[in-house]
């Protein structure tokens, strides 16, 4: 999903620098296109980016979390026998 957010950021940003220099090439329908379609339009590309990547950053630290959460699970299983031998 990171590199999805990546690509949508660079998107965004093409699109704001074309638009901004021709904006009949981005908006080819329409017959006199303004600027401001662009702006909101790159504004909210923009923000769904942002928003994609802060969600995949996330869920790459979570994970990270859980696996350190097991390995130490792992490890204190592992060591368990050799503490209650000891005990005895």
């Amino acid at each position: 999903m990171m590199v999805w957010s990546i690509n949508i950021l660079v998107l965004a940003i093409g699109f704001l620098i074309v638009g901004m220099i021709k904006p009949n090439w981005i908006m080819f329908w329409m017959e006199k296109p303004t600027r401001m379609p662009i702006i909101v339009l790159s504004s909210v590309l923009f923000m769904v980016s942002a928003v994609m990547f802060g969600e995949a950053n996330k869920e790459k630290q979570q994970a990270k979390v859980e696996q350190v959460v097991e390995v130490t699970t792992e490890k204190a299983a592992s060591e368990m026998p050799k503490v209650v031998e000891e005990a005895k």
